[in-house]
């Protein structure tokens, strides 16, 4: 009994290591795919990590050129006070020395107001206004039946804001009923 035996596929040695190339090629090309898709993704996000801190830093910039005069205006508050304090020693009669001074004051304090009016310093209202802890700081208490509870019936000390920020509250007497 002759068995026969199988047949043998014929086969240079040229496509026995062109088939494997191939697999590896294959293999190879999915790894690098893979890896490709990685780094586009690694991309990506360190794109958005640098668009994220450009745009912080954009508005960290924006809000320090905003409030860049904070300090100095809180440091010239008390200069205005004092100029409006001397103004208000104003008696009408307008011969004397002491007139002439406040004549004086009253143009130096014009001028004072409207460089900080062009900085954007606006004065809190609070006389004859609700009582606002947001803008006001209550010091006295008093009764004024006249007027409805809560409101404030003086200014002691002016308040203000800069830009959209209150520097000082306003130092006021409230209506307790």
């Amino acid at each position: 009994m002759s068995m026969k035996e199988p047949k043998k596929k014929t086969v240079s040695k040229e496509e026995e290591v062109i088939e494997p190339v191939e697999n590896e090629n294959s293999s190879h090309t999915e790894e690098a795919e893979t890896k490709i898709k990685e780094l586009e993704d690694k991309l990506l996000r360190v794109q958005a990590e640098t668009q994220n801190y450009k745009r912080r830093k954009d508005e960290e910039t924006e809000r320090m050129v905003k409030y860049a005069n904070e300090q100095l205006v809180e440091e010239l508050l008390p200069v205005l006070d004092n100029f409006e304090r001397a103004i208000n020693l104003d008696d009408l009669n307008l011969d004397d020395e002491l007139s002439k001074f406040l004549e004086g004051f009253k143009m130096i304090y014009g001028s004072f107001v409207n460089v900080l009016n062009d900085i954007d310093l606006k004065e809190i209202e609070a006389l004859d206004q609700p009582f606002d802890p947001a803008f006001h700081q209550a010091v006295l208490t008093d009764k004024d039946e006249t007027k409805e509870d809560g409101i404030v019936l003086e200014v002691l000390q002016k308040g203000y804001t800069l830009k959209d920020r209150i520097i000082r509250a306003s130092m006021v007497k409230v209506n307790n009923l």
